[in-house]
C-alpha cells in the first residue's frame, strides 16, 4: 500500500491520470480504457505470476516481468535451477521436506539459512548457526511451505543491485544495525523495531562493482525478467559473489532501494516511475488475449 501511494503521487507529478485499484482477487475491477496497470503487489499475486495471467487473459498492459518470468523469479528453487544452467553465481542449497515430528537432516554444514521457496521479504527465513537451532527454523519455514530451501550460509556484505532497460544500475550496500535484512529491518516503520544504514553508490573497488553487476545482470536474464527487477547478492568477506534472488516487484517508495539507485545516476523518483511505464507500454502496446508469456 504504501509502494501504492508512492507510485500514484509521482505519476501524477508526471501529468497521469491515476485510479488506485485494491486487489483482493482475480475479480479487481479496471475501469474502462486504462492504458496500464502499474503492479505494486508484492509477494503472492502480485509477483508470482497470477495477476500477470489474469491480465493478460483480459488484454490488458501491465508494468514489469510477464507471467512466466514473474512465476520463475518467485520460486526460488526454479531461480536456482536457472541460476546454475546459466552459470550465475549463487549459495550451495539442498530440498527439505518437513513433516512429521522428526526434525528433517541435511547433508549441508551450519550454518545455514532456512527460507520456504515461495516467499518475499524474508518472510518465514532463519539463520541457524546451532544444531539446536533447526528445529524452531523449519517450523517457521513450515507455516509458508512444507518444503524448505536450505542455504549455504555465506558471511559479508548484503547488497542489492538494480536493473533497469538491461542496464545495472549503482550498488546498494544494506548494513543492518543488528542481525541481517529480515522483515523488522526492512519495514521498521512497519514493525516498530529494527534499523537498517544504506550506502549507494556502495563504497567498492570499481573492479568488484563491475562483477557484482555483471553477475546481477546475468541472474536477471537468466530468468527472462522484462524491465526491471532489483537483484539481492552476497559479497563474502573472502571476495566470493553469491546471488541469492532477484525481485520482480521491488519496493516502490521513494526510500526504497530502487529507487535509491535510480537517484544515485540522476533520476528521480517520478522519472523512474514513468520510465517503467513508457518501457512497459512500449513491451505491451499490442497485448494478445490469453497470452501468459
Amino acid at each position: 500500500m504504501a509502494s501504492a501511494a508512492s507510485v500514484v503521487e509521482a505519476l501524477g507529478e508526471r501529468g497521469a491520470e491515476v485510479s488506485e485499484v485494491d486487489v483482493q482477487g482475480a475479480d479487481f475491477e479496471i475501469a474502462e480504457g486504462t492504458d496500464l496497470a502499474f503492479n505494486v503487489i508484492h509477494g503472492t499475486f502480485g509477483e508470482d505470476g497470477q495477476l500477470q495471467k489474469e491480465l493478460n487473459r483480459r488484454g490488458i498492459p501491465y508494468t514489469g516481468a510477464g507471467a512466466r518470468s514473474s512465476e520463475t523469479a518467485f520460486d526460488k528453487v526454479l531461480s536456482k535451477k536457472r541460476f546454475i544452467e546459466h552459470t550465475v553465481p549463487t549459495p550451495f542449497f539442498e530440498i527439505v521436506v518437513i513433516g512429521g515430528d522428526k526434525v528433517p537432516s541435511i547433508q549441508m554444514e551450519l550454518p545455514v539459512v532456512v527460507k520456504p521457496p515461495k516467499e518475499g521479504s524474508s518472510v518465514g527465513v532463519s539463520i541457524v548457526k546451532e544444531e539446536g537451532q533447526l528445529a524452531a527454523a523449519f517450523e517457521e519455514s513450515a507455516k509458508y511451505d512444507q518444503v524448505a530451501m536450505v542455504e549455504e550460509f555465506v558471511d559479508g556484505k548484503e547488497l542489492t543491485v538494480g536493473i533497469l532497460d538491461g542496464k545495472a544500475l549503482p550498488i546498494v550496500h544494506i548494513s543492518p544495525q543488528d542481525g541481517f535484512y529480515d522483515i523488522k529491518n526492512k519495514y521498521p516503520w512497519m514493525t516498530g523495531e529494527g534499523k537498517t544504514d544504506y550506502v549507494c553508490p556502495a563504497d567498492l573497488d570499481e573492479e568488484t562493482t563491475g562483477k557484482i553487476q555483471e553477475a546481477a545482470l546475468a541472474a536477471h536474464k537468466a530468468l527472462g525478467i522484462e524491465i526491471y527487477s532489483r537483484v539481492d547478492v552476497l559479497l563474502g568477506d573472502d571476495g566470493r559473489i553469491a546471488v541469492l534472488e532477484v525481485n520482480t516487484i521491488p519496493g516502490m517508495t521513494s526510500s526504497s532501494l530502487l529507487p535509491k539507485a535510480a537517484k544515485a545516476v540522476g533520476m528521480d523518483f517520478p522519472e523512474l516511475c514513468e520510465r517503467i511505464c513508457l518501457l512497459s507500454m512500449a513491451l505491451r502496446k499490442r497485448p494478445q488475449v490469453g497470452d501468459n508469456q
